[in-house]
Order: C-alpha cells, then structure tokens, then sequence
C-alpha cells in the first residue's frame, strides 16, 4: 500500500487522535486498529504486514512501556508464575 505525503499525514492526525476516539476501550495501537482505521477513514483493505511496513517506512517503530504499571502486583506476578504458569505449560504439551 502506496500512500503520498499527505494521506500519511492524515493517517498520523487520526493516530493522534487515539485509540479511544476511534471506539476502542485501552490507550494501545495495535496493527490490526491501525488496519481498521486506515479501512474505515480511506476505504482501503491491507494486509497486517503491509501496516508494518508502511509504518516502518514512515518512521515509526514498536515502542514498549517506558515503566510498569502503577497497579502492578509484583507479589501477584510471581505467585502467578510459580503456581498458575507451569499448569499452563503442561497442559500446552
């Protein structure tokens, strides 16, 4: 998927806008929403990889959490992982 200087700008505009503005519940932007949004503002279908790449080409990256949730159980976490996890991984096999 090809787009000028200009549809990008749009597309970024509507990013900034946030997820929240475009009907999702959480701050994330995923592939697949940019996907949506670029399908429902420029009536164009792509594929998840073509998102990526368009992004990548544009200057964007995967960007992760620059610190941890305030909420963060950290006693929850490693309860989790010693009891809940290896079940999980078991069942898995």
């Amino acid at each position: 998927m090809r787009r000028s200087e200009k549809q990008f700008g749009q597309m970024e505009a509507e990013l900034a806008k946030g997820p929240a503005a475009h009907g999702w519940d959480d701050q994330r932007w995923a592939l697949s929403r940019v996907r949506t949004v670029i399908g429902r503002r420029f009536h164009l279908t792509c594929t998840i990889q073509g998102v990526r790449k368009l992004l990548v080409r544009n200057g964007w990256s995967c960007q992760v959490p620059a610190r941890r949730a305030l909420e963060r159980d950290d006693g929850a976490v490693a309860g989790w992982a010693r009891e809940v996890w290896p079940c999980e991984e078991d069942s898995r096999r």
